[in-house]
């Protein structure tokens, strides 16, 4: 699977940005899918997932309320659309694909086997 990340920008505090993911795969819908993030000097960290059939998203505790994960399985891409954007949301997104996810394992960076190469978002005060 290629993924392709895009939608990345710089933006003021409290502004949106819509990310999207492109995938290559022809079982796109096979896919959980995830997008991460990672600081200068942090580790890469959880922000939102969703399972193949689109139900059920779930999100890291940086992301509830402001940032919703969504996929169009017919068009192989999956969306992070991000509200009230803020300076500690700066970082490099990457979005993620799992074949045979473990839900008890899907907050973790292992657990997703192939990734795109990222899309900066930077967000100043």
């Amino acid at each position: 699977v290629q993924l392709q990340a895009s939608g990345g920008g710089s933006v003021q505090a409290g502004a949106s940005l819509r990310l999207s993911c492109a995938a290559s795969a022809e079982s796109f819908s096979t896919y959980s899918m995830a997008w991460f993030r990672q600081a200068p000097g942090k580790e890469r960290e959880f922000v939102a997932g969703i399972r193949r059939s689109g139900t059920s998203p779930y999100y890291g505790d940086s992301a509830k309320g402001r940032f919703t994960i969504s996929r169009d399985n017919a068009k192989n891409t999956v969306h992070l659309q991000m509200n009230s954007l803020k300076p500690e949301d700066t970082a490099v997104y990457y979005c993620a694909a799992a074949r045979g996810l473990i839900l008890s394992s899907r907050f973790l960076r292992d657990a997703y086997d192939y990734w795109g190469q990222g899309t900066q978002v930077t967000v100043s005060s």
